[in-house]
């Protein structure tokens, strides 16, 4: 059979993911270019990659925040951060790939199989993640210099490899990435306050966080996480006597919203049942509300998050539950 029979078949079989990696080993250099250009192009099997939305979104915030806020971001940071997570992820991935790297193909690589170049082997949604962890992080981390930037960054997406537990990475690697950088840097800080407490930044928030929750299906983690912060804020001011003026005053900002519809729904850190992820949310809005009154942080959000990360395991152990799949989001079975 000769290459370009072997191309035919592969195109017609109902076998075509698995036939297709198979046969390409044997093409020529440009038919074997050419198919996988072909299968970078193909759309992901659930219409539109969720990851894709939150690029796009994190991108518009970034943006509003140079432009409408006056942050003090320099470009040469933000390059530094996506150069640095692009990397690092591809040097992971092609030195030591986890299994089933490949959501095109469908079948595991192994690392004799990540030896060729980008293209060749992996496909272009391995790198989305990446991308959304660079952006948020640009958004929310503040650094003097450029290499802390790089440190926080490397840091961050090396934790998806090498903190995890059956395959599925523990810490949410922005977060991670930040409080490391908080702990051992005294050229990083983080400004809660910086969006202000402007409602347009909140709609534009709930809208296009949103769009990415109705995508991944994930809605109840963020709508638990606030009613059990709100409710604990209110709590305290009805005890403290004081108006609900100061109260809204504390619950608009942009800051909390952005943490709660991008950062806390990360699905492939938070726990896979429904019931675990009401338990997760409630003592992360519990410990937020601790060190945000009583230890007066405003990192409050970031520490409760890191520390309750752990807790996945003991959840998804306790209650069983299928693991989400970015592909198709809506067949995620709960408990």
């Amino acid at each position: 059979m000769t290459a370009l029979q072997q191309v035919s078949f592969s195109e017609t079989s109902t076998e075509e993911p698995i036939a297709t990696a198979i046969i390409q080993t044997s093409l020529p250099w440009p038919l074997h270019m050419m198919l996988n250009m072909r299968s970078l192009a193909q759309p992901p099997r659930a219409g539109i990659d969720a990851r894709l939305y939150q690029i796009g979104f994190l991108s518009l915030f970034l943006l509003l925040g140079i432009i409408t806020r006056d942050w003090t971001l320099h470009p040469e940071i933000i390059l530094t951060a996506i150069v640095t997570a692009l990397t690092t992820q591809y040097l992971f991935l092609k030195f030591t790939p986890p299994p089933n790297t490949s959501q095109n193909l469908k079948v595991p690589l192994t690392k004799g199989d990540l030896g060729g170049s980008l293209l060749d082997n992996l496909p272009i949604d391995a790198f989305y993640s990446p991308m959304i962890t660079a952006l948020g992080m640009s958004i929310l981390l503040r650094v003097e210099h450029w290499w802390i930037m790089a440190l926080a960054v490397t840091i961050a997406i090396s934790s998806k490899f090498l903190i995890q537990f059956n395959q599925k990475h523990i810490f949410n690697p922005g977060n991670f990435g930040i409080i490391i950088a908080l702990l051992f840097s005294h050229g990083a800080w983080v400004s809660p306050g910086q969006w202000g407490e402007s409602m347009w930044y909140v709609i534009l928030f709930f809208i296009c966080g949103g769009l990415v929750l109705r995508k991944v299906g994930r809605w109840d983690t963020t709508i638990a996480f606030l009613a059990f912060y709100l409710a604990l804020e209110a709590g305290r001011n009805l005890y403290l006597g004081w108006t609900w003026d100061v109260w809204s005053h504390r619950m608009m900002s942009g800051s909390l919203i952005m943490f709660s519809f991008f950062m806390i729904t990360d699905p492939r850190t938070i726990p896979n049942s429904k019931i675990s992820r009401l338990i997760w949310t409630f003592t992360i809005a519990l410990l937020t509300f601790v060190f945000r009154n009583y230890f007066f942080m405003n990192t409050a959000v970031f520490f409760a998050l890191f520390l309750s990360a752990p807790l996945t395991l003991i959840l998804d152990w306790v209650f069983k539950a299928d693991r989400f799949d970015w592909f198709q989001p809506t067949a995620i079975k709960s408990v």
